[in-house]
């Protein structure tokens, strides 16, 4: 496990951070009129924290296998196309268009169980955009590392991804109706950069898996 390795884990792992499931819905809870309850962030952040962790081993499983079948530098390669293409899907994402936000609003107001499901609900919808964690799934299974080292990346993965939601939190803890306003701007840049934001972030994770594979195909 090299340092560069968690480098790029963590700055996809960031670019994670920014999807629907684990940055703003829980902005829009935290918008909900009324108490601010902990509970539910409970409920929904470790929900979908699990989801990630439990599809990212299942994912881990199958590609050490197909790996293990592979040359190295036939691994290494199919992760130097991956981080390429994904470089390349990033540039068909339209900047003008708006996503609609309402029904994640809806579901996110419901009882604490209906949210647990809007948890799985966004990690499901997320899997076929979960581009930036399969591309760390690529990384991990092609580096030399056991299984408790990829399990412990794993989850390190999924504690940094709600890092962002975490710290949001601890704001609207400590300033209350303060940031408000802050939450509400995130939200609405959300709405009208959704489509935009997820064009860049394919694009950086592209780079950095790309980055990756170059490095150990030609200077490792």
């Amino acid at each position: 496990m090299t340092l560069g390795l968690v480098a790029a884990l963590a700055g996809l792992a960031l670019l994670d951070s920014t999807s629907i499931g684990t940055l703003f819905v829980p902005i829009w809870l935290m918008l909900t009129p009324g108490r601010l309850k902990l509970s539910r962030f409970a409920v929904y952040l470790g929900t979908i924290t699990i989801f990630y962790f439990v599809v990212g081993v299942l994912i881990v499983l199958g590609a050490s296998q197909v790996i293990d079948r592979l040359d190295g530098q036939v691994a290494l390669w199919g992760q130097l196309v991956l981080g390429v293409l994904l470089f390349a899907v990033s540039f068909r994402f339209d900047s003008k268009k708006k996503l609609d936000t309402t029904k994640w609003q809806n579901r996110a107001n419901g009882s604490t169980a209906a949210l647990a499901g809007v948890a799985v609900l966004a990690g499901v919808v997320e899997l076929a955009t979960m581009l930036p964690y399969l591309g760390a799934i690529g990384m991990m299974s092609a580096a030399d590392l056991s299984t408790g080292q990829i399990g412990l990346l794993l989850a390190g993965y999924c504690l940094v991804m709600i890092l962002p939601a975490l710290l949001l939190l601890g704001g609207r803890i400590a300033l209350r109706s303060r940031i408000e306003p802050f939450l509400t701007k995130i939200s609405t840049w959300f709405a009208e950069k959704g489509a935009s934001t997820t064009g860049w972030i394919l694009g950086i994770a592209g780079f950095l898996v790309a980055r990756d594979a170059f490095v150990r195909l030609f200077f490792v």
